[in-house]
């Protein structure tokens, strides 16, 4: 990630709004949120949430697909891994002590996506499972 691309996506998340928009649909996973319950979540207006919605997606944060009547937005997690590595690229100069934290919120962040994917696994097989039954 280049500096003016960080800027923008950083820029796109100083709202505090949208912040908290950002962090419901990293925490709901890729499945994404309904609209009407992003805004009811937020506490937000219709034509804020649009606003908002409308530059998370431009800084490629956020992407919406629809379902029927329904728009579903959901994190970019690529976006925002590319995002913490150009945060975490310079860390430390020589000094781990420096990052020990961060490192400690990375090994957390890998166990819960180590338990999301066996949980995963574990719906698709009983789902294959029921099928063949």
């Amino acid at each position: 990630m280049k500096i003016n691309d960080a800027a923008n996506v950083l820029s796109a998340l100083a709202l505090e709004g949208r912040l908290a928009i950002f962090r419901l649909l990293v925490k709901a996973g890729p499945g994404g949120v309904k609209a009407g319950d992003i805004a009811h979540a937020v506490s937000a207006n219709a034509s804020t949430l649009s606003a908002n919605l409308n530059v998370l997606s431009h800084a490629g944060l956020i992407e919406g697909r629809r379902d029927g009547r329904a728009i579903y937005y959901a994190a970019r997690y690529d976006r925002m891994s590319d995002l913490l590595a150009f945060l975490m690229d310079d860390c430390c100069n020589g000094t781990p002590e420096i990052c020990l934290p961060l490192i400690n919120i990375a090994t957390r962040a890998a166990s819960c996506a180590h338990d999301q994917a066996e949980h995963e696994e574990t719906t698709r097989s009983a789902q294959a499972a029921s099928v063949q039954a």
